[in-house]
């Protein structure tokens, strides 16, 4: 009926008629159970003392052998079970025509309700569209600056338009135990950071939209939240923090105490396609080393990841980190007879090498403006190296004499002092999108190929010319929190234990009492120690008891009245479900007691 969006009126009657027919084919039904009763038995109670002797029906069959008296008795029997059976047989026609007619009737009520509730998770017919709006005309977002001709007016809402309960489509709610797992895993990257002696900044989510505006035909630049601000200010949302890091970086470069050590965890946002491991909005884990020319800093940063990894029950043998270098991108295109000019461009384009097949990476490559000999070469240079598994391996390709190569192999033998040499793999597809690397760049993967990348990042020593300033050495990585709760979950690494955890529960079974209830759990809260206070007076004690498990809570406070008359109240230790009555002045030390004894 709502697929159709027939009017209410029309509904009901025809969900009437539907009752109606279902209850006429009930009784039609009992009718004919009825008849079908007395073609059964073919004899009724009044018609038995009718029927002839000898008349060959199955009932007086035996009238000879029983006498007139046996006759008539089994007459009369056979009569009664009759009107049983035409009984029972009325009774469940009857009532399977109240269960039909219910049926309709829960339907009916069931599409009515139905009306408040969403069709499905996505979408829900409520009140919308202003009164307002709807006597003005309001006119629909125009094509060109997607902006509607008059701003909305509130008012009186109809209930004509559908509105969503969903969040925007690429983004998330984050219920309370979203949350908790949520801030489990910002919490492990900040203590990951401050290990490493990592300082936490932060910059605002809107930002110039000229900050991101590069050259490079970066993606990116095609998935902004951009829009012109009240003021006709070209402003984004930011798709990434790094842009966002140079600018607060340039704003003091005089003043700040190189090398610089930060890390930061945004929320950031693009317009992509949402999918498996990849939404519009999601937290980053950054961290960035400014002021550190050589590999030293991406051992140090890799080193982070692994050790993050590692606590969260990762190992090698789960994730691999491909390790390159744009000097090495550089050398090969060289080789293949590429232009510098085409050089991001390409890099681009090579970016997309694990998601297009070889055909599709041969046309964006010559969309690029590199020739067919260039792309073949190219090609080819890479793919003979896709089985290297140490730098050495990559000197077929490179030459021994190559600075790039050796640079690479100076990070891998930092790897070996680190320990963690086993999680890297040399990987001459790896370029990166962004058209700011320069050195160094590397992406985490799933070793199974399931997900898309963990965490990617590299060196990036020439950002702040792009700026007008004067560059700094710089090297990081982002780390988004999509892809890593999906593969922590696959491999049932998640913690389950995440629910509130609450010290003390207090709660009163007189509502006489709540005032002093409340005093003792401020008194608790002020010990240092969380208190949850029971809104409202509990009947029974049990109530509060259940509830302190519920939150995990290894103490609640009772007020009874008995007990409270003698100004004593019972604290209870769930574990042990024993139970001391202490005198108010008491609590706090009789917890503090508690505690140290669990």
């Amino acid at each position: 009926f709502r697929q159709c969006r027939m009017p209410r009126q029309w509904i009901d009657v025809f969900s009437g008629l539907l009752s109606l027919r279902w209850l006429l084919i009930g009784s039609a039904a009992a009718v004919y159970s009825q008849r079908r009763v007395y073609l059964a038995s073919g004899i009724t109670y009044e018609s038995a003392f009718a029927l002839p002797q000898g008349t060959g029906h199955p009932i007086l069959a035996r009238e000879g052998a029983l006498g007139d008296q046996g006759a008539l008795h089994l007459r009369h029997r056979q009569s009664r079970r009759a009107g049983q059976e035409r009984w029972h047989c009325d009774r469940a026609a009857a009532a399977a025509s109240l269960v039909a007619g219910l049926s309709i009737w829960c339907l009916r009520a069931g599409w009515q309700e139905s009306r408040l509730r969403p069709r499905s998770r996505s979408s829900i017919t409520v009140l919308a569209a202003s009164a307002e709006e709807a006597e003005a005309g309001a006119a629909p977002a125009s094509a060109k600056g997607g902006r509607s001709a008059s701003a909305a007016k509130p008012g009186k809402r109809s209930n004509k338009q559908p509105f969503s309960l969903q969040p925007v489509r690429g983004t998330r709610d984050f219920y309370p135990e979203d949350l908790r797992q949520h801030r489990w895993l910002l919490g492990l990257w900040r203590e990951v950071a401050a290990n490493f002696g990592f300082s936490e900044y932060d910059a605002p989510v809107l930002e110039n939209l000229e900050l991101y505006l590069r050259k490079g035909g970066e993606e990116i630049t095609e998935q902004l939240y951009n829009f012109t601000d009240k003021g006709d200010r070209p402003v984004s949302l930011r798709p990434e923090m790094t842009p966002s890091l140079a600018r607060m970086v340039l704003q003091r470069a005089r003043m700040l105490p190189f090398p610089l050590k930060w890390y930061s965890i945004p929320q950031c946002w693009r317009y992509e396609k949402p999918g498996k491991g990849r939404n519009r909005e999601h937290y980053q884990w950054n961290m960035d080393i400014w002021g550190v020319p050589g590999v030293a800093a991406e051992a140090e940063l890799l080193a982070a990841v692994t050790a993050f990894l590692s606590r969260v029950g990762l190992t090698a043998k789960d994730v691999k980190i491909r390790v390159n270098s744009r000097k090495i991108i550089s050398e090969v295109m060289a080789k293949s007879k590429v232009p510098d000019d085409l050089f991001n461009s390409a890099c681009v384009a090579l970016d997309k090498f694990d998601k297009l097949t070889r055909e599709q990476l041969v046309k964006e490559l010559q969309t690029a403006g590199l020739s067919e000999e260039a792309v073949n070469l190219l090609l080819g240079q890479i793919e003979a190296a896709s089985n290297a598994s140490d730098p050495s391996d990559l000197e077929a390709v490179l030459g021994k004499d190559s600075e790039a190569l050796s640079e690479l192999s100076e990070l891998f033998r930092l790897a070996e002092a680190y320990g963690y040499r086993d999680w890297l793999v040399p990987d001459l597809s790896v370029v990166r999108g962004l058209a700011y690397y320069t050195g160094i760049v590397f992406e985490a993967f799933d070793r199974k190929g399931e997900f898309r990348a963990i965490t990617g990042g590299g060196r990036y020593d020439k950002l702040l010319e792009t700026f007008g300033g004067e560059n700094v050495p710089a090297a990081g990585f982002g780390f988004g929190d999509a892809v890593i709760v999906e593969l922590l979950a696959s491999k049932g690494l998640l913690p389950e234990d995440l629910g509130p955890k609450v010290d003390v529960v207090v709660f009163t079974l007189d509502e006489a009492l709540y005032a002093d209830a409340a005093r003792i759990a401020t008194a608790v809260r002020g010990s240092g120690c969380s208190a949850e206070l029971l809104l409202g007076a509990k009947k029974k004690p049990m109530a509060g008891f259940k509830y302190a498990e519920k939150v995990n809570a290894p103490h609640t406070i009772m007020l009874a009245p008995a007990e409270w008359e003698r100004g004593e109240v019972a604290i209870r230790t769930i574990a042990t479900r024993t139970q001391e009555v202490v005198a108010e002045a008491d609590v706090l030390s009789t917890l503090a007691r508690l505690r140290d004894e669990m």
